[in-house]
């Protein structure tokens, strides 16, 4: 480990030593470039700094502890020396999950899948309390939201909305998201008082560009027809909505949020070139149709990631055992304890595995 480490710090080294040549500053794709890389490292080369200076300061203790006469000031020097030695560990301890493989999705921007599942009219609305909650972590964290598709229901809630996620890192935070989202509550549906359990289903996948992932025209056909969405008389008397269907895998995308024909266009490819991305990717892990329903599931009750328990104040996360009883707080954005313990479970499983 140390030896990488020492090759890390030579080349954040040489990074800044290239930043700071002026030829770098009058070229800002190159400088954009090195600038990522710079920071990328730096967390890593400023804490194996303080690791060699803990590790320095034990050992200049022990030293002046072994040669010192005087009874107490040798026993101060000695837990100096305990006090350096633990700080010391616990650097390593962070060095070591410092240097473990990053998801390189991790920084991107996302699309987030939501979609009603089993219950009927309460799995719409409770997709749409997603969709909040989600647009409010989002501006905690001052990423920006657009909504890219939605089919809304009757009563005010989502059959499937879905919006992209725009802020660096906000892939790497809602990754565990994905899965059956399962809520308890007395739906504004039930006259009765009852509790009833529905679901809904998120999907979250990153963001892809144009260079990830190249789209032949010919693989596509794109018919307009007229939007049946709200949005005022303009929207309802022209052809603005937008269809695409990618022939070679099936992919049909449908958007008619925006007045503009071009602007649906824009929104329709976005949200497939994400979809094809997530798609190569399983593909390249041999494990397409299993990890789509790992991610999605099939909306089943039985299924779930989390549990949001009205009647008990409770959210429950069943793949960190982690219940909290702030369910407004959550419902509001508050999500970060959740997305927390998903992210040391994943460098906990890293670890093992390596």
């Amino acid at each position: 480990m140390h030896e990488r480490l020492k090759e890390i710090v030579e080349r954040y080294e040489q990074l800044t030593r290239e930043l700071s040549r002026p030829e770098v500053a009058s070229d800002p794709s190159r400088l954009r470039d090195l600038g990522k890389q710079h920071a990328e490292l730096h967390e890593i080369v400023t804490t194996y700094r303080a690791y060699q200076e803990a590790a320095r300061q034990a050992e200049e203790a022990r030293v002046m502890a072994k040669q010192e006469r005087d009874p107490e000031m040798a026993a101060f020097l000695r837990g100096e020396q305990e006090a350096a030695l633990q700080k010391a560990d616990a650097l390593e301890r962070e060095l070591v999950t410092l240097l473990l493989p990053r998801d390189p999705n991790d920084d991107k921007s996302v699309v987030l899948e939501i979609r009603g599942g089993t219950g009927g009219q309460e799995a719409a609305l409770f997709a749409a309390d997603l969709y909040e909650m989600y647009q409010r972590y989002a501006e905690r964290n001052r990423w920006k939201t657009e909504v890219l598709s939605s089919s809304p229901s009757d009563l005010g809630g989502f059959k499937e909305i879905v919006l992209e996620v725009h802020g660096k890192g906000a892939y790497s935070r809602l990754k565990g998201e994905s899965g059956v989202h399962r809520v308890q509550r007395i739906p504004v549906t039930e006259s009765g008082g009852r509790i009833h359990t529905s679901t809904a289903t998120v999907a979250v996948m990153p963001e892809a560009d144009d260079v990830e992932v190249t789209i032949d025209p010919d693989d596509l056909q794109i018919d307009v027809f007229r939007s049946s969405g709200p949005g005022g008389q303009s929207v309802n008397t022209t052809d603005s909505a937008v269809r695409v269907t990618h022939k070679p895998t099936g992919i049909v995308i449908s958007v008619q949020e925006e007045r503009s024909q071009r602007q649906n266009r824009e929104k329709a490819l976005r949200y497939l070139r994400a979809r094809l991305l997530k798609l190569a990717q399983d593909e390249k892990q041999r494990e397409e149709a299993a990890a789509r329903r790992a991610q999605v599931g099939t909306g089943e009750r039985s299924e779930k990631i989390r549990t949001y328990n009205f009647p008990q104040n409770r959210v429950t996360d069943h793949r960190v055992e982690l219940s909290l009883h702030n369910l407004p707080e959550v419902m509001a954005g508050d999500l970060d304890k959740f997305v927390e313990a998903l992210l040391e479970q994943e460098r906990r499983e890293q670890l093992a595995a390596g």
